[in-house]
């Protein structure tokens, strides 16, 4: 072992982190499929169709075709159409059932990624000590602080849960909810794109290839194999008066 920074390989770290994306999407997906059951969400799915097809029927028209078979539709069809859709826009019942779907769904999906970041980005790697999630402990990587000091638990929380949960998966998340529900357009694809290429660009252009996890948290992926990972700064103060001490004496002889 060494300590000179031995940062992990390119492929070591990618493998570590394809690892651990597959086991925290497993488990979010768990999570939310009971989070969902818990708090209901089917249940309004459900009454969300059952209005559409009230509107349906009542006005002879599939409110779920796409925008090129409402062209092809004759001009009377377009227009009830038309009016079942100002329908439901005005209906307080409908209003209601999205409003709680769209709140609901970022509710689940927010919190079931964050349960899955605290156990699996948190809770493991300081189990494992040396920051090593399931993937790192596999792929033999660790993480330290950038002055080859070992992770402290708020070194952890600052890494995982406001790098790695909040800014780096949920604020994209957010924005594409935001997306799906016509919330938010062209800006929120700007965002999404913009954080890609942040993220990119660290990875590319930075000394140590960081990410903005890392960046926040002062921490680098290593190669745990070679790398030295000290306790404390009095530790490495500590190991270099040894080690020049061993050199002096190396030189009177």
């Amino acid at each position: 072992m060494t300590y000179e920074l031995r940062k992990a390989t390119v492929w070591k770290r990618a493998s570590a982190y394809i690892c651990d994306l597959i086991v925290m999407l497993m488990a979010a997906v768990g999570i939310a499929l009971a989070l969902s059951a818990i708090l209901g969400y089917d249940s309004y799915d459900k009454k969300m169709d059952e209005l559409y097809n009230k509107y349906a029927t009542e006005y002879g028209i599939d409110l779920e075709i796409t925008d090129e078979e409402f062209e092809t539709l004759p001009q009377e069809q377009k227009d009830a159409y038309a009016a079942a859709d100002k329908a439901l826009q005005e209906d307080k019942e409908v209003i209601h059932t999205y409003n709680m779907m769209s709140s609901l769904l970022l509710l689940i999906t927010s919190l079931s990624a964050l349960i899955a970041y605290v156990i699996f980005e948190f809770i493991v790697p300081l189990l494992f000590k040396n920051g090593q999630t399931l993937g790192k402990k596999v792929f033999g990587v660790a993480v330290m602080r950038t002055n080859s000091v070992k992770v402290s638990p708020v070194v952890m929380f600052v890494r995982a849960i406001l790098g790695k949960y909040t800014i780096e998966t949920m604020v994209p998340i957010l924005f594409f909810i935001m997306l799906l529900t016509g919330s938010v357009g062209l800006a929120g694809f700007i965002a999404i794109l913009g954080m890609l290429i942040l993220q990119l660009g660290l990875i590319i252009f930075t000394k140590n290839r960081t990410t903005i996890h890392d960046l926040l948290s002062d921490c680098v992926v290593v190669d745990m194999a070679s790398q030295m990972i000290f306790d404390s700064e009095e530790a490495i103060i500590e190991y270099q008066k040894r080690i020049h001490a061993e050199a002096v004496q190396k030189d009177t002889y």
